[in-house]
């Protein structure tokens, strides 16, 4: 079985990479791009019996900052 965990941070919180990959794009033409916000997508092969709840405590304990960062789960 296989887990995606997408983890991107927080509305409000600032993204500074978010901001220096939209002002990049404006630089190179793409001036339509008004906002980026950037995360990462971390991919888990898990163990036969493992559910969404192990994913979850995963997440809290190690995988996101919950104090500025949110994420969702895709078991696959």
């Amino acid at each position: 079985m296989k887990a995606r965990v997408h983890v991107m941070l927080k509305t409000g919180v600032l993204d500074p990479q978010g901001e220096a990959v939209r002002h990049a794009l404006t630089a190179m033409g793409f001036d339509k791009v008004e906002g980026v916000r950037q995360g990462k997508v971390i991919d888990l092969d898990l163990a036969e019996g493992a559910t969404q709840a192990d994913v979850a405590e995963m997440c809290e304990k190690l995988l996101a900052n919950t104090v500025i960062e949110r994420y969702e789960i895709e078991m696959v």
